[in-house]
């Protein structure tokens, strides 16, 4: 005989209802629901006590709704929804605590409750009141029936996510994605201000309003460069400059550019509210002042004003969304005032090359039609005319001379056509392999002369190849003329192949080689390798350059391969076909005079090498390798890391095209590789295995010798918080994935710039401070031997007894003087340790400060012997301190106490210690310190106006050594002047120098 298992019964109690569920289940069994609509617990249907267990035991927000008024119960994570409703909304009906949206989610429920089928909705935008405001929200939910006892409908169970974050930093993502992409394309700061500020309209829920001030470059005034969300008739009302100087302006630009901070501005100014638009938005009350940066440590270059949305809470997402816009404003601008700077660069270097070509080409024609006339009748002598032999031997020197410069005067002349655009080819079907063996072996007696071997393989080529000859005989004389030059010993071979789509010529040699970095510039205008072994160091630095821009001219390409010491191979490859030509310039006729010589200019040229014998070389045979280092490359050399085979691959094909590229796997293969040679920029993506990119990031950034690195960031987290990490780690750049070929390259190319200009502007700063210091200390080294002797003499004099008064006074004021000098030299070193070389050294040792005061005070009281100093001493003055620079502490401000007081009264020095610390103060009388010169008091070449005779001036660097030195001790110094009072300087010192001050040094 069976049992059957007994039915789970539904909970009765409200203890047993209401059991766990948090701090919503403590605050259900607290309510007494026999008051409420629902009635005792114990009476509740059993459908709705059993799901409201279930809402209670689930960590996802859940609610229910029930009965004909749909009273709410739910549970812990539906809590934070409410907001300010909580916990008032505990057991109340559904449309009193959502009143605001019941339009909206009410029929919704009460259809689900009446028999309609459940709903689904999905980031809707609710407006709802929880914090005191119509705050934008946007919520996922679904309304599913529960049933009651009967059989029928109870109740609705809602299940429900907020996803504010979610829309709104996607729609912020985007509008970020829009600036960086749209302003790319400005090329000017004006065209990027208004691109930039242009893809800030579509987004008027974030960015009510918005307008951009750039600043002059005195820094004095900030103009309005671009406004969005506002209507123009109300700009009028608004001042299109602001005075950054004063404070009485409408947005506090003063404050923020104090303080490089934003600054939030309430209510907004009188004279913007004709101007706000509304677009069916509420108005905003409140603006961001935010400063649009430039380069670091410099002043703001604008000032972005956004409206703040009165729909949305101004919390640590929001403001870092703005500064995002302000940081993106800042990039653009950079990129586009770069753009601007490169543009001007590039146009004065077009506008020389102009001038230099039209002077080339004028030159060129005057030059022709003398040599033409001199050339005529000389080849007409050597031809018919009876000479003596020396006569001969003289006109053939002018001859081969002329041709020369004819030659030159020639491939100037092709220069300035080329560059004028005046060119007039005429490409003819060509024999090229019976034209160019030809070319080739009118060089073999130079070549036998000078014991080369000379190779000539041209291969029949099947179809005839378009040219234009006198062009195609420049190019390979001009090759085979620069083999020879550089080759001493060996072979030239000639080559001439068929290789398909095109033919290849190559003029390959035994000869001294190029080195590495001088081959990609071997084919630039006047560019000559220094130091390089030819048989001759004349040369014109055009004849290669004039190659490429020939074969460029054919549809085709040169390069060079060279080994220094082993020789090199130039090889020239030309599309077979005419399609690559214009078909304007296919067997067209000439209508300029010809520029080609033959062979003959070449020839003399070679022969002239050989009437002596080779130039010693002028550096070893073989050429040391480049050092590893940062931009071998011309397009400069990048550091790829992505764990992505297919995104690296695709990366690097990108990159190829303009710059050195070497690809790795993780962060970790990326840092050897950065110690192995540093690159000119890091390419990395975010998530890699091993060490990912943050990772990297922080590891360049912290060694000294990679933290200048730019560094571009790739990831695929598209959020707000991504960008910003990357950013606040120490980014130059983020890039979010997908993103165009374009923009990738924009990036880069933005990145490299910067980073060599700024690399350009320390180095030449650095120049400059060591040539200031080593200046300095010759001067003052010389200055101080005399002054030594000076100083030395007088105290020895003044110590005897046989001197009278007159003289003993001139001796006080000669010593007064010297050692006046000697101050202003130590002091000038001082400086430029402090500003220059990192800082003064200090050097603590155990020190008695009561004695080292005594001896100063005697040195001073000897060199001024007409003046009182008084000297007050209490306490221990046992100190870890720098004697020698104590002593120059306290001699700067009893002398500069001395200098600035009335003659006559006294100077007053008071020591006292304490158990941590001593303090000293100076005092003197006199016309006290002007109000206006406190604030830079300390700060180099400030100087007060001595009261009385105005003889002896100083440098004023006194103080600003004496505020470094007692700085690097861990101490203070401050000064106190009123009139009637006189100035006390204050100095506060630990009795030991903190180590890591003493290592450091007084730096400023």
């Amino acid at each position: 005989m069976s049992q059957n298992a007994p039915e789970t019964q539904a909970p009765t109690t409200a203890a047993e209802v209401f059991a766990g569920g948090g701090q919503m289940g403590a605050l259900m069994r607290a309510i007494d629901w026999s008051r409420t609509e629902l009635g005792p617990v114990e009476r509740w249907p059993a459908a709705l006590r059993t799901m409201v267990g279930v809402v209670l035991g689930s960590r996802f927000p859940m609610l229910v709704w029930w009965g004909e008024h749909l009273v709410q119960l739910y549970n812990d994570s539906y809590r934070p929804i409410l907001g300010d409703k909580h916990p008032a909304s505990m057991g109340a009906p559904a449309m009193e605590v959502w009143r605001e949206i019941w339009s909206t989610i009410g029929p919704m429920a009460e259809g689900v409750l009446r028999g309609a089928p459940a709903t689904w909705s999905e980031h809707l935008l609710l407006l709802i009141n929880r914090k005191g405001f119509f705050e934008e929200a946007y919520f996922t939910f679904s309304h599913s029936p529960i049933p009651d006892d009967a059989g029928g409908r109870g109740g609705v169970l809602v299940t429900v996510q907020e996803t504010s974050s979610q829309v709104q930093g996607e729609r912020r993502l985007y509008t970020l994605q829009r600036m960086a992409a749209d302003s790319f394309q400005a090329r000017n700061v004006e065209q990027a201000a208004r691109l930039a500020m242009g893809a800030l309209d579509g987004n008027p829920n974030d960015l009510p309003f918005a307008l951009l001030y750039l600043c002059d470059t005195a820094g004095r005034h900030a103009s309005r460069a671009a406004a969005r969300g506002l209507r123009e008739e109300g700009l009028s009302t608004l001042p299109p400059v602001l005075d950054l100087t004063s404070p009485r302006d409408d947005w506090p630009l003063h404050e923020v550019l104090a303080t490089h901070r934003p600054v939030q501005v309430m209510p907004l100014p009188q004279r913007l509210l004709p101007a706000l638009a509304g677009e069916g938005l509420p108005v905003p009350t409140r603006a961001l002042v935010l400063p649009v940066e430039g380069e670091t440590g410099q002043s703001p270059v604008g000032f972005l004003v956004v409206g703040l949305s009165p729909r949305l809470e101004f919390d640590d997402r929001y403001q870092g969304f703005l500064q995002l816009v302000a940081s993106h404003l800042s990039t653009a601008l950079a990129h586009a005032r770069a753009y601007e700077e490169q543009k001007q660069r590039a146009e004065a270097l077009a506008e020389l090359d102009r001038a230099k070509t039209a002077f080339f080409s004028n030159v060129s024609h005057e030059f022709r039609t003398p040599l033409t006339l001199m050339l005529g009748p000389l080849e007409e002598l050597l031809t018919t005319g009876r000479l003596p032999d020396e006569a001969r031997r003289a006109l053939e020197l002018v001859h081969r001379n002329g041709l020369r410069l004819f030659k030159l005067v020639n491939t100037l002349l092709d220069f300035s056509r080329l560059e004028a655009g005046r060119v007039q080819a005429s490409y003819q079907p060509t024999d090229l392999a019976v034209l160019t063996a030809g070319l080739a072996s009118a060089f073999d007696s130079a070549m036998e002369k000078a014991g080369l071997h000379l190779r000539v393989e041209c291969e029949p080529l099947p179809e005839p190849i378009w040219v234009d000859r006198e062009m195609w005989e420049k190019v390979v004389l001009n090759l085979i003329s620069n083999a020879f030059k550089f080759t001493f010993e060996g072979q030239i071979a000639v080559r001439l192949r068929w290789c398909g789509e095109h033919v290849e010529l190559s003029v390959s040699d035994t000869g001294t080689g190029i080195l590495s970095e001088e081959q990609s510039r071997i084919f630039e205008r006047f560019h000559q390798v220094r130091g390089a072994r030819g048989r001759s160091h004349e040369g014109s630095g055009i004849g290669l350059s004039l190659v490429r821009e020939l074969v460029k001219l054919h549809g085709g390409s040169v390069r060079v391969d060279s080994t220094p010491g082993q020789g090199s191979t130039f090889t020239v490859c030309l599309p077979t076909g005419s399609a690559h030509l214009p078909r304007e310039r296919l067997e067209a006729p000439r209508t300029r005079g010809s520029t080609g010589l033959g062979a003959a200019p070449f020839l003399d040229e070679a022969s002239s090498w050989l009437a002596s014998p080779p130039p010693a070389p002028t550096h070893a045979p073989t050429a040391p390798e480049a050092p590893p280092g940062r931009g071998l490359a011309p397009g400069g050399y990048i550091l790829l890391a992505d764990d992505n085979v297919d995104m690296r691959d695709y990366v690097r094909r990108l990159l190829e095209t303009r710059f050195t590229v070497e690809a790795v796997a993780d962060g970790r293969a990326a840092l050897e590789a950065v110690r192995v040679r540093p690159p000119d920029l890091v390419l990395s993506d975010v998530m890699m295995p091993e060490l990912d990119g943050l990772g990297l990031l922080r590891a360049l950034r912290a060694d000294p010798g990679t933290a200048s690195i730019p560094i571009i960031l790739l990831s695929a987290r598209a959020g707000e918080e991504a960008t910003v990490e990357g950013i606040q780690s120490g980014a130059d750049d983020y890039l979010v994935k997908p993103f165009s070929a374009r923009e990738l390259l924009a990036r880069v190319e933005g990145a490299l710039r910067l980073a060599r200009e700024r690399a350009e502007r320390e180095r030449l700063a650095l120049d400059r401070a060591e040539f200031e210091q080593y200046l300095i200390g010759i001067v003052s080294h010389d200055l101080r031997n005399p002054l030594a002797a000076i100083t030395l003499t007088a105290t020895t004099l003044l110590r005897g007894t046989e001197l009278g008064e007159r003289q003993r006074k001139s001796l006080g004021r000669i010593f007064a003087s010297a050692e006046r000098a000697n101050r202003m030299i130590r002091d000038l070193l001082d400086f430029t340790r402090a500003r220059l070389g990192g800082g003064l050294p200090i050097h603590p040792a155990p020190l008695d400060f009561h004695a080292l005061g005594r001896q100063v005070v005697d040195e001073l009281q000897v060199a001024h012997p007409d003046r009182v100093i008084l000297l007050e001493q209490c306490g221990d003055g046992q100190a870890h301190w720098d004697g020698d620079r104590m002593a120059q502490v306290l001699t700067n401000l009893i002398g500069n106490a001395l200098h600035y007081s009335l003659p006559g009264t006294p100077v007053q020095v008071k020591a006292h210690a304490e158990a941590e610390t001593i303090v000293f103060e100076v005092h003197n009388e006199g016309v006290p310190i002007p109000e206006e010169l406190l604030p830079r008091l300390f700060q180099p070449m400030q100087r007060g106006e001595k009261t009385g005779d105005n003889a002896s001036r100083n440098v004023g660097l006194g103080l600003y050594i004496v505020d470094h030195i007692v700085r690097a001790h861990g101490g203070t110094i401050e000064v106190r002047s009123r009139e009637g009072e006189g100035t006390t300087f204050r100095v506060c010192l630990p009795r030991t120098t903190p180590v890591s001050l003493a290592q450091e040094g007084a730096s400023p």
